[in-house]
């Protein structure tokens, strides 16, 4: 299967924005990061997050989408390869946000096995905390990431804690 077919797939069954580019780029995730470490305390920016994207800078920079849908195709050997690396090494690839001493980074990761998002399906996320009271086990959240429900439960939840501000 090409990465084409799999993008355009999972943008015909709803997983992907309709700009598919923003959950490709790393965007969604740096905005997922960012929310989380803003609810933390941290005075954080999108632009303070890096993001080591793994499109090519010409998909990133198509101006819609027949154009990204097209540089998919283009770029189908460098797609089959990061897909082959991880494959080689028994992994998937997943796209992960990292936060820690006040820095924040995504991109492309190689999952074993042996970790949480290793089973990570369809539009559900993951949150591992690394605290004090967990140094080696995590607190692990998970659930749905996406979707009309969860989508509107947070803007209800947020208009909510700002009626009671």
């Amino acid at each position: 299967t090409t990465f084409h077919d799999v993008v355009a797939t999972a943008q015909k069954e709803g997983y992907t924005e309709p700009d598919p580019t923003i959950d490709l780029s790393g965007v969604d995730v740096a905005r997922k990061i960012l929310i989380l470490a803003r609810e933390s305390g941290f005075d954080l920016e999108l632009t303070d997050i890096v993001n080591n994207s793994f499109l090519p800078e010409e998909s990133l920079k198509t101006t819609n989408n027949d154009y990204f849908y097209a540089s998919l195709t283009k770029f189908e050997t460098h797609f089959q390869k990061l897909f082959h690396e991880a494959n080689s090494k028994n992994c998937r690839l997943k796209y992960v946000a990292e936060f820690e001493n006040g820095k924040a980074n995504v991109g492309l990761q190689h999952i074993s096995s042996e970790q949480p998002f290793y089973n990570l399906e369809g539009s559900d996320n993951i949150v591992l905390f690394f605290t004090d009271r967990y140094p080696e086990n995590p607190l692990i959240i998970k659930g749905a990431g996406a979707g009309a429900d969860v989508t509107a439960s947070g803007i209800f939840a947020d208009v909510i804690r700002i009626a009671n501000k």
